[in-house]
């Protein structure tokens, strides 16, 4: 039986880090075990310009330390200015671009709408080799909010990829059998990140017994099946499947509210809860590939040379429930079940 498992050092391919006193207080605890994450854009305002991507990349910097690199991106507006896009990649200021349909998700309001009007900058996109990262939901009224990300795909995804064939695409925190179908079906240019909550948490745990909001997400977590096929995904070792937490700190009267923020907070725990989940799969073999080489590989990046040993416990792990910060405490994501791995060195 394994007990002690080394990896190269694991990067987050979808991390919220926020900004002010709760970047502060939150960076330190993705620092600690991650080397590389691409960083969400949606602050307020958000990160629509090169110059604001480099000034918000120096701002993390300061409080992550030398031993974290953040990947930055750029959200996607009507507005967006193609010229300014291919200018901050070719200088190495961003990683990619960042589409959020407009009140998809928080702090969305300033996504795009009109998907036509985007068109100049996909295609810049594409020639200059630059992905595009897809908050993948429809916002149509109509779409019950389960149904999303399947609409996504078919009304906005598809024709986007059929319109613009060059364009490297990683659909976003993925949570439907619906995308890994998608996923499968084509041969190049498309990947999937998958966060840990989505692993674990299926819609009954939002619900069954009260609300709870600390397990409220967008995406929305969905059926139970869908949540065994993502396992399935992340498991297989196929290497168009990649973690991206999507860890999202929220303040806790923020989450705790009459209309709760929608996020959860894994930066703090995820690599304990991978290996007990894949080594509840059978797939501990697989897990360096899911959290090491295949998000590198679609980013065309090194592998990090630096490692991370994790070690299985005899005793249930524990971590702290709350991370204070100066923008008020967030609750760390409670995977429901004991833990036996943790992280025994990162370096």
């Amino acid at each position: 039986m394994t007990r002690s498992l080394t990896l190269p050092r694991p990067d987050d391919w979808h991390l919220h880090l926020r900004d002010g006193a709760m970047l502060d207080g939150i960076a330190p605890e993705s620092a600690r075990h991650f080397a590389r994450a691409i960083i969400m854009p949606n602050l307020v305002p958000p990160v629509v310009t090169g110059a604001q991507a480099a000034a918000y990349r120096d701002r993390i910097r300061a409080v992550a330390g030398p031993d974290f690199t953040p990947l930055m991106t750029l959200y996607l507006t009507e507005s967006t200015d193609p010229a300014d896009v291919v200018a901050a990649h070719r200088d190495g200021i961003i990683t990619a671009v960042k589409l959020y349909p407009a009140g998809a998700t928080t702090n969305s309001a300033s996504g795009v709408r009109d998907f036509d009007r985007v068109r100049g900058v996909l295609d810049a996109m594409a020639e200059a080799g630059i992905p595009l990262l897809t908050h993948g939901e429809v916002t149509d009224p109509e779409i019950d909010i389960f149904d999303r990300e399947a609409v996504f795909i078919d009304r906005v995804l598809d024709p986007i990829r059929r319109a613009t064939p060059g364009l490297r695409v990683v659909m976003e925190h993925i949570t439907t059998s619906d995308a890994i179908a998608y996923v499968n079906s084509q041969p190049d240019g498309l990947g999937a990140t998958i966060t840990t909550h989505h692993l674990v948490i299926n819609r009954n745990h939002i619900l069954v017994g009260g609300i709870r909001p600390h397990y409220y997400c967008l995406p929305v977590a969905k059926r139970e099946s869908h949540r065994q096929a993502l396992v399935g995904a992340a498991t297989s070792g196929d290497a168009r499947f990649f973690l991206g937490t999507d860890s999202a700190p929220h303040a806790d009267d923020a989450k705790e509210s009459a209309c709760g923020c929608a996020g959860c907070f894994t930066a703090t725990n995820t690599m304990s809860i991978l290996a007990q989940v894949f080594e509840d799969a059978g797939a501990l073999d697989k897990l360096e590939a899911f959290v090491a080489r295949n998000g590198p590989g679609f980013y065309r990046l090194p592998v990090n040379s630096a490692t991370i040993t994790l070690e299985k416990t005899d005793n249930p792990v524990t971590y702290p429930d709350r991370i204070d910060t100066g923008a008020g405490p967030v609750t760390v994501f409670d995977p429901g079940f004991p833990l036996y791995w943790q992280v025994a060195q990162a370096g």
